[in-house]
Order: structure tokens, then sequence, then C-alpha cells
């Protein structure tokens, strides 16, 4: 009976590390914070707010991708031993603009996956 009760404990203490269920579970999730407008040839700054439940060895954001125009510009990869910062955290990413321009992002946690991409689109001003 002891030997059970042991079992019983260890298996509740991987539960709670493991985070929740797969129904509940917190997929990593990105928000984009960039100007609706911009002139052409100007920078933008570009953040990326990435929010998820866990942050530690077994539990994390996997990584971070972020996309102009359909194509990969930059990919922050993260593992067990070198997590975020913390289970939200932020990026940013400086771009200058020679015309419109749609971002998409996205970030997976390494157990539970990805809420999918946020996009955001920056149009030219009115010249």
């Amino acid at each position: 009976m002891q030997g059970k009760a042991i079992l019983t404990v260890v298996l509740t203490a991987i539960l709670l590390v493991l985070g929740p269920a797969p129904g509940q579970a917190d997929k990593s999730e990105v928000r984009i914070e960039a100007p609706d407008k911009a002139a052409k040839g100007t920078e933008i700054l570009i953040k990326l707010n990435v929010s998820h439940h866990g942050n530690n060895l077994i539990h994390h954001t996997e990584w971070l991708r972020l996309d102009i125009n359909g194509k990969v510009v930059e990919k922050w990869e993260f593992s067990a031993t070198r997590r975020p910062e913390a289970g939200n955290f932020t990026r940013t990413f400086t771009y200058k603009i020679d015309g419109p321009i749609e971002i998409v992002s996205e970030a997976s946690c390494n157990l539970h996956g990805s809420k999918g991409p946020a996009t955001w689109k920056v149009q030219l001003l009115d010249e």
C-alpha cells in the first residue's frame, strides 16, 4: 500500500510540472504591435508580445518567428537550457518600409504548440 501512495505522489508531481491537460493546454500566442501606416523609406519598430503559461525546463516557448511579406526575417529558438526570460516576453525588430507590408508572427510551446499566427498590415502614408 505504501508503494501505491508513493507512486500516486510521484505521478501527481509530474502532472503538475507538465501543466494542464491537452484540452486545457496553454499554447504560445503572439500579439503584434506596429504602426498602421508609415512613410516610404522610414524605419518602423515591430514589437512581438508572446504570452505563454509556463517557462521551465519541461514546458516553455520553443520558438518565435517573424515573417514579412511571406519571407522569414527573424527566428528566435529556445530550449530547456536557453529559455525566454519569462513566460510572457517581448522581442523587437526594426524594418525599413519600401511599400505596404504584411507582418505574420507565430510562437510555439514545446509541448502544446501554437495558438496560430498573428497578422498585421502596414500601409504607406498617402503622398
